[in-house]
């Protein structure tokens, strides 16, 4: 049985949102506020995370921020009134798998659980598989999702080790924007395209520290990881 950590500061609404839940298969452990969901999060664990946007004593940005500090593989979705497209591009470039406007069908927010945990749970096994990955200077140690070279050592999330192990393996290659969303977002719309640049950005950074590899762009086209 899966395990759901739910932030809802909405009584009635978080009530009948963990019945659902909890009808559809899933344990769920329900939070009213952001500070007793990180306090909850750090004492057990969790498959996937529902945060409201708009809560006491700790908004669902401010906690994601928290939680991706704390455990940055665990995936998490925000739930929002609000419709405005810059709060969603926020929750995205937080590193959200998905961002729901309030009112929803139950249905469709357990059809998009089910899609996240189930490519959360390959992606995890792909990784697993590969193991350590040299990249020129850099290794990449896909079990326990760090990059180093030589005395520099970055922490990733799930997400941008599924990322550079796209890009590493098919290195030197122009690859459109649409076959690496699809492949890592598992969508190609403005959304996911906007997370994946922020993305994109993240590991220009943690690469710099070899100039012999760098992430082109190619304008209107696409990417490609050059390694030489």
């Amino acid at each position: 049985m899966k395990r759901i950590l739910l932030a809802e500061d909405d009584l009635d609404f978080g009530n009948i949102l963990k019945q659902y839940l909890e009808i559809s298969g899933y344990s769920i452990t329900w939070a009213k506020d952001g500070k007793e969901a990180l306090e909850l999060l750090k004492k057990d664990t969790y498959n996937i995370c529902v945060f409201d946007v708009m809560m006491p004593k700790m908004d669902g940005f401010t906690l994601a921020e928290k939680v991706i500090d704390y455990n940055p593989e665990i995936p998490f979705i925000f739930l929002t009134a609000r419709k405005l497209k810059e709060d969603k591009i926020k929750g995205l470039k937080l590193g959200a798998d998905d961002y729901i406007v309030k009112p929803f069908e139950a249905d469709e927010l357990v059809l998009r659980l089910q899609n996240i945990l189930k490519r959360t749970e390959k992606a995890s096994t792909q990784l697993q598989q590969s193991e350590t990955i040299k990249i020129s200077n850099y290794s990449l140690d896909t079990k326990r999702l760090e990059l180093t070279c030589n005395d520099y050592k970055k922490q990733l999330t799930q997400k941008e080790g599924e990322l550079i192990l796209f890009l590493y393996n098919h290195k030197n290659q122009l690859l459109k924007r649409e076959d690496i969303l699809k492949a890592v977002w598992k969508n190609d719309d403005f959304f996911s395209g906007r997370s994946m640049d922020v993305f994109i950005s993240r590991l220009r950074k943690y690469f710099k520290q070899d100039p012999s590899i760098s992430i082109e762009s190619i304008r209107n086209v696409g990417l490609e990881f050059k390694v030489s």
